[in-house]
């Protein structure tokens, strides 16, 4: 099992919304290294909630990936903020997953929380400037973000 991080604005869709929906696709992500992560997971990998965009921002939670290798359906919405003109159903340019929600850890583990635990070089999170939505967790660094959540 692999362990991720997986960005997202609280406002736009939160924990709180995946813990209502229980299982949602992961879409919109139109960044190429982002998307090369996506296409990286497998069923049963287990990603790190992360509220970005909100004061603060951090850790909230754990989700697990249910399907892979799934075609972005935002990328054909013609009125979407995510339309390619690039894609078509039997080229498609974005894959991405289905994910699960597992729990809400009960305090979130905070961006500066992380910056003094992490180095750069650990969690790709901290690392000044780095805006990737999807990132791959060391096993041993989700271990320790794990204990961090209780």
């Amino acid at each position: 099992m692999n362990y991720w991080l997986m960005k997202s604005e609280p406002n736009v869709y939160g924990i709180e919304h995946l813990e209502r929906d229980r299982t949602t696709i992961w879409d919109g992500v139109r960044n190429y290294q982002a998307r090369n992560f996506l296409k990286s997971m497998q069923v049963g990998d287990r990603a790190f909630f992360y509220h970005s965009n909100t004061n603060p921002p951090g850790i909230v939670g754990l989700m697990q990936i249910v399907a892979a290798q799934v075609v972005d359906p935002s990328q054909f919405n013609l009125d979407g903020d995510y339309y390619d003109p690039k894609s078509t159903p039997t080229a498609p340019r974005w894959h991405t997953v289905t994910v699960e929600f597992v729990r809400t850890f009960d305090n979130a583990i905070t961006l500066a929380t992380l910056r003094e635990r992490f180095t750069p070089e650990q969690l790709l999170v901290v690392k000044q400037g780095n805006r990737l939505s999807v990132m791959p967790i060391p096993l041993r660094i989700a271990t320790e973000i794990l204990q961090l959540a209780g």
